[in-house]
């Protein structure tokens, strides 16, 4: 019914809302969008990189060797996200991959010891984080230790699952 996952600001519960009539609003209710910019995305947003769906999310946001990264701007990034997720946007992801568990090197990065990550943005048809996974795989990264969230924030909400406040 429930998973609790740890955060910066402790543990929080993530589950399904219980309100039978509750429904999408906002950005997360549109059907139709401008493409370009926002095309669905494919299943695979590079080879070797593993697509997941919410119970395989939820279970990266309970492993503390695992890391789930909201890779949207900051400005979508406040107005909620996946708790537990860390915010790292796609522009600058490469500039982060130390927190990932890559090590600097005269080439640019050895990531040897990278740790596996989850990346997700708005949906299926959000290229912010098959983005930032190719220029990741580009810099080094193992693909084999890239899961990419294909159905993001539309999905995540459309099922009613917990989402974090962070306009306070």
């Amino acid at each position: 019914m429930s998973v609790t996952v740890e955060t910066d600001d402790g543990p929080i519960e993530i589950m399904r809302e219980q309100d039978n009539e509750a429904v999408l609003t906002g950005d997360f209710a549109k059907t139709s969008r401008a493409c370009p910019p926002f095309c669905i995305q494919p299943m695979t947003p590079a080879p070797g990189v593993t697509t997941i769906g919410e119970l395989e999310l939820l279970d990266m946001l309970q492993d503390p060797d695992a890391m789930v990264i909201d890779s949207r701007t900051e400005d979508w990034f406040r107005t909620g996200s996946i708790p537990g997720a860390v915010n790292i946007p796609y522009t600058y992801v490469i500039d982060e991959l130390a927190q990932l568990g890559c090590e600097p090197d005269f080439d640019g990065w050895d990531c040897a010891g990278a740790r596996r990550v989850a990346l997700f943005c708005n949906g299926l048809w959000c290229g912010q984080s098959p983005t930032a996974i190719r220029n990741m795989i580009e810099a080094g990264y193992p693909a084999d230790r890239i899961f990419y969230y294909r159905g993001g924030m539309q999905s995540w909400r459309l099922l009613g699952l917990s989402v974090t406040d962070q306009t306070g």
